[in-house]
């Protein structure tokens, strides 16, 4: 309390009415897990000797991603001395998808093409992949509007997508050998196969706490950190010569980053 008293006691802070923009650094952390990797079999009106059954998971399969760095952006309006209304924004980061263990068809498949996500020339098997996670926030903010160090907690709800996802070629390749040629003969449509993948879009809370510091009536500084516990489905595709879907290989990856942030600030 002491600490908070020598902080407090110029007329700098945020009051109602206010705008405050601030500029600053994301760090994020995603804490990752994954289910195992699932191939769905499209049903083909051909019955092979292959027989694949119509879905089957990869035991010890998996994803997981690596940390991002990026520019960010944030705009509060303060409703009341306490209370602001905020919006996150900011250069989409960038990530990298590992995959683990190997997809193993059934039965006889299994010896025609095992699907190793572990070899070093697949990985990491999405080599970057943007990330879109607008953001709305209700924060509120202790200690007098009158006080220079105000600590706050918000929470809200994001909106994530992605676009711009970039397979590894080495990936691609090795599908349409392996579990790509299993497919095509298990629907007797010879060929070479295409690969593409995409990743689900989802809503997710978002839970953050932090702290402001005024050190003149316009401009500050502030640092928070957010989690939001955020999943994603990422799915492949896998395609005849001639167009026709032959299966998708699916896996939910549970990203639930940690995000910090240090950011100057500027209100009016």
């Amino acid at each position: 309390m002491a600490l908070l008293g020598t902080f407090a006691g110029g007329a700098n802070a945020q009051k109602a009415g206010d705008n405050v923009v601030s500029l600053g650094w994301f760090h994020i952390m995603p804490q990752d897990s994954s289910t195992p990797m699932t191939t769905y079999v499209t049903p083909q009106p051909i019955d092979t000797p292959l027989r694949l059954p119509s879905a089957f998971t990869s035991s010890g399969t998996g994803l997981s991603t690596n940390n991002a760095d990026t520019l960010g952006l944030v705009f509060s309006h303060f409703l009341t001395d306490h209370v602001a209304v905020t919006t996150v924004a900011g250069v989409p980061p960038t990530f990298k998808i590992k995959g683990h263990g190997s997809i193993v068809p059934p039965g006889p498949a299994g010896a025609l093409g095992t699907e190793n996500l572990d070899d070093p020339s697949n990985e990491p098997i999405v080599k970057s992949v943007r990330q879109w996670s607008p953001a709305m926030m209700i924060q509120y903010y202790f200690n007098s509007a009158t006080a220079r160090f105000r600590p706050f907690v918000g929470v809200g709800v994001s909106y994530n997508f992605f676009t711009n996802l970039k397979l590894n070629p080495n990936f691609i390749t090795s599908t349409q050998n392996n579990l790509g040629s299993v497919l095509a003969a298990g629907a007797a449509r010879p060929g070479v196969t295409s690969v593409s993948a995409k990743a689900s879009p989802s809503w997710a809370p978002v839970f953050n706490a932090g702290a402001s510091y005024d050190f003149s009536q316009h401009w500050g500084v502030s640092a928070s950190v957010t989690y939001i516990p955020l999943k994603s489905r990422s799915t492949v595709y896998v395609r005849a010569a001639d167009g026709t879907l032959l299966g998708t290989t699916q896996a939910q990856l549970t990203a639930d980053p940690i995000i910090t942030y240090v950011a100057l600030s500027y209100k009016f």
